[in-house]
C-alpha cells in the first residue's frame, strides 16, 4: 500500500515570491553602490592616516597641472623596498598629481625585483651613462617624465636636500667623529612641475655660455669642472650653447639667457660692447665671479654698476659660519625675493666676493630695482682689509628694469644676477646644501617664469627617530618574541575556557 505524497515544500507561488525577494535586494544594493560612487565623486575628500603620505599641491601647481592637455606618464623608477629613498613619499606626490589631472600617468618600476621591465626602461630612455655621454642620467632612483617623442627626468638626489650632522659613536671608546646625512627639504612638487610645465614647451629655450677667458668647460666632469650645471640647467629646460663673442657676430637672437661664469681674463672691449648692448635690448645675464679675479679686471664690473651692481673687491671671512678655512655658510636671505624658498636652508660658498647694490649719490633716470638677495653673518670680515669692523656682507644681488610707458624692448625686461661666488656650482659642491635649489630660482626668475616660484617652495622634513638604552632594546626583543605570542596562547585559552562552560 503507497503512502500519499504530501505538499510540495515550496509551492509555485511562493518560489516566485523568494526569486523577486533576491532580485529586489540585488537591485537595492546595486543602487545603493551606485549612490555611493556618483556622492564620492561629488563630495568625497580623502583622509590621510600618516603625514608622510598627505602631499597638498599648491595653487600654482594646480594651474600648471589642470593646463595639460596631452598624455604625461611619469615613470617612478626606484627601489620600492628602500625606506630611505623617499619612494612612498614621492608616489603619493604623483597620485596627487594624477588626481588633479587624470592626463598624468603613474607607474612604477622597480629595478631590484623586476629586472625584465627595469631594461625595457633603460632601453626606452638610454639610462645606462657611457663614456661617449658622461651627462646621461644614472641607473636607480630616477622619476622620468615623458609625453610623445620627448622625455626627461630628474634625480632622486636632486629631490631630496640633506645635511651632515653628527652622530654619537656606536662604541663609546671611540673617538673619531662620525656624521650621517639628514634630510631637511623635500623638492617634490618644485621638480615635479617644472618638468611638467618644461614638456608642454615644443622646443627648450636657449641659454648662451661665454667662453674664451679661462672659463669652467660645461663638459669637464672632475671636481672643479661644470658638467653637472648644465645638466641642471638642461633640466630647468634649457638648451645651452658655447659662445665665443670675439667674432663679429653679436648675441643671438634666440639668447634666453646669457652666462659668465668666472672668466679670470680680461673680456675684449668688444666682447664687453656686445654684452651691454645685448643687456640694453632686454637681455638676461647670470654673472658668477669668484676669488680668482680679484687682482684682474675682467671688465663686466663697469657693466654690472651701470644696472646697480657692485663687486666689491676682497673675499668675505665668516668664521662662525664656515667649514674649514673657504666654505661659507650662508643662512640669511631675503625674504621678499626669488630665494624667500631657501630661507629654512643655506648656501656653501667658498671664498665668496661680496655684490652689493650701488649707493647712487645721483640715481640715473629710472633707475633699476636692484635687490642684495644673500647675506653673510653680521660678524664677517672682509680678507684683506683687517681694519674693516665685523658686519653683514652681502653675496648675491638681482638687478631688473623698469617697465617705461611706451618703450618696449627686443628682448623683454633686462634681468641681471650676479653671485660673489662660481665655485659653489661645479661638480663638487653644486649638490651640498642648497645650491643647486639656488641656481634653479635664479634661471627661473631671470626667465620670468613665476608659476615656478610663486607658491612651490620646499617641504621641510620632519624625522621620527626612536632612541634606546641596550636594555630597553632587550626589552623590547622579549616583548615581541615573546609577549605577542604569549597573548595570542591567553586569548586561545580564554576562548576555549568559555566554550567548555
Amino acid at each position: 500500500m503507497s503512502r500519499p505524497q504530501g505538499p510540495p515544500s515550496f509551492a509555485r507561488i511562493q518560489r516566485w515570491k523568494t526569486g523577486m525577494d533576491r532580485m529586489v535586494r540585488c537591485l537595492i544594493v546595486l543602487a545603493t553602490v551606485i549612490m555611493v560612487n556618483v556622492f564620492a565623486s561629488r563630495y568625497y575628500h580623502r583622509f590621510y592616516l600618516s603625514s608622510q603620505t598627505h602631499v597638498a599641491l599648491s595653487s600654482r601647481s594646480l594651474a600648471i597641472v589642470n593646463s595639460i592637455t596631452n598624455q604625461v606618464t611619469v615613470t617612478l623608477y626606484y627601489d620600492t623596498q628602500d625606506s630611505a629613498n623617499f619612494y612612498s613619499t614621492l608616489y603619493a606626490l604623483a597620485c596627487e598629481y594624477h588626481e588633479a589631472n587624470p592626463n598624468i600617468i603613474v607607474r612604477t618600476v622597480d629595478y631590484e625585483r623586476d629586472p625584465g621591465e627595469a631594461e625595457k626602461v633603460k632601453k626606452e630612455f638610454d639610462l645606462p651613462g657611457t663614456p661617449e655621454s658622461p651627462n646621461a642620467p644614472p641607473n636607480k632612483d630616477l622619476v622620468i617624465f615623458s609625453s610623445g617623442k620627448q622625455h626627461d627626468y630628474v634625480p632622486g638626489e636632486a629631490i631630496v636636500k640633506y645635511r651632515l650632522e653628527r652622530t654619537a659613536p656606536d662604541d663609546p671608546d671611540q673617538k673619531e667623529l662620525q656624521f650621517r646625512k639628514k634630510p631637511v627639504a623635500f623638492n617634490g612638487e618644485v621638480m615635479f612641475t617644472s618638468k611638467l610645465l618644461a614638456l608642454a614647451h615644443v622646443q627648450p629655450l636657449r641659454a648662451y655660455y661665454v667662453q674664451g677667458h679661462g672659463e669652467a668647460s660645461l663638459s669637464d666632469t672632475t671636481e672643479p669642472g661644470y658638467a653637472k650645471f648644465g645638466l641642471a640647467l638642461a633640466q630647468n629646460d634649457l638648451q645651452v650653447t658655447n659662445l665665443e663673442l670675439l667674432g663679429s657676430g653679436e648675441v643671438p637672437m634666440d639668447c634666453a639667457l646669457l652666462i659668465i661664469a668666472a672668466p679670470i681674463r680680461a673680456l675684449d672691449p668688444t666682447e664687453l660692447q656686445k654684452i651691454d648692448r645685448y643687456l640694453s635690448q632686454g637681455g638676461k645675464l647670470l654673472a658668477l665671479l669668484n676669488y680668482e679675479s680679484l687682482n684682474v679686471s675682467i671688465g663686466l664690473e663697469p657693466i654690472l654698476q651701470q644696472w646697480g651692481i657692485n663687486a666689491v673687491p676682497g673675499y668675505v671671512k665668516d668664521p662662525d659660519n664656515s667649514i674649514g678655512d673657504q666654505v661659507v655658510v650662508v643662512r640669511d636671505f631675503n625674504p621678499k625675493s626669488f630665494v624667500n624658498p631657501l630661507t629654512q636652508l643655506a648656501l656653501e660658498m667658498v671664498l665668496p666676493r661680496p655684490i652689493a647694490a650701488v649707493n647712487w649719490a645721483t640715481p640715473p633716470a629710472n633707475p633699476p630695482q636692484v635687490d642684495e638677495l644673500a647675506f653673510s653673518s653680521g660678524q664677517s670680515t672682509l680678507a684683506g682689509d683687517p681694519s674693516a669692523t665685523r658686519r653683514r656682507y652681502p653675496l648675491v644681488a638681482a638687478s631688473q628694469a623698469k617697465v617705461v610707458a611706451g618703450r618696449t624692448q627686443v628682448r623683454g625686461i633686462t634681468r641681471i644676477v650676479a653671485v660673489g661666488d662660481s665655485v659653489f656650482l661645479d661638480n663638487q659642491i653644486i649638490d651640498a646644501a642648497a645650491n643647486r635649489d639656488f641656481l634653479n630660482y635664479a634661471v627661473n626668475w631671470l626667465l620670468d617664469r613665476e608659476e615656478l616660484l610663486s607658491g612651490i617652495n620646499p617641504t621641510p622634513v620632519t624625522e621620527y627617530r626612536l632612541v634606546l638604552t641596550r636594555a630597553q632594546a632587550r626589552q623590547l626583543d622579549w616583548a615581541l618574541l615573546a609577549g605577542l605570542p604569549g597573548g595570542v596562547l591567553f586569548i586561545g585559552w580564554l576562548v576555549w575556557l568559555v566554550r567548555r562552560k
